[in-house]
């Protein structure tokens, strides 16, 4: 299994920048898939998360209101629309998958079996 993310980069704050993260090996389309960042000198936190095979979704408190995750069952892949972006969002962000998750174990980062290799988002003030 693999997960790959792309479209990372470099955004001036206050603009918008869209990650996407394609699955391959098997599909997430009944699991749960996720968003998580590493800043430099901080430890890894949960950004977003789809859960399971339907629409719920749930955001950090600091991400919420400017960030949307979506799902493409199909195509296996999950995407992180970021807007009104911060230089506090500036991170490695990660994306993640699992197919068994309970909900109050989707916010942390140990229960998740697949990881992305990152893909560095920086926000210049």
């Amino acid at each position: 299994v693999q997960l790959q993310a792309s479209g990372g980069g470099l955004v001036q704050a206050g603009g918008s920048l869209r990650i996407s993260c394609a699955a391959s090996g098997r599909s997430f389309s009944q699991g749960t898939m996720a968003w998580f960042r590493q800043a430099p000198g901080k430890e890894r936190e949960f950004v977003a998360a789809i859960f399971r095979s339907g629409s719920s979704t749930y955001y950090s408190d600091s991400v919420r209101g400017r960030f949307t995750i979506s799902r493409d069952k199909a195509m296996n892949t999950v995407t992180l629309q970021m807007n009104s972006l911060k230089p506090e969002d500036t991170a490695v962000y990660y994306c993640a998958a699992d197919g068994h998750l309970i909900l109050s174990s989707i916010t942390m980062a140990r229960h998740y079996d697949y990881w992305g290799q990152g893909t560095l988002v920086t926000v210049s003030s």
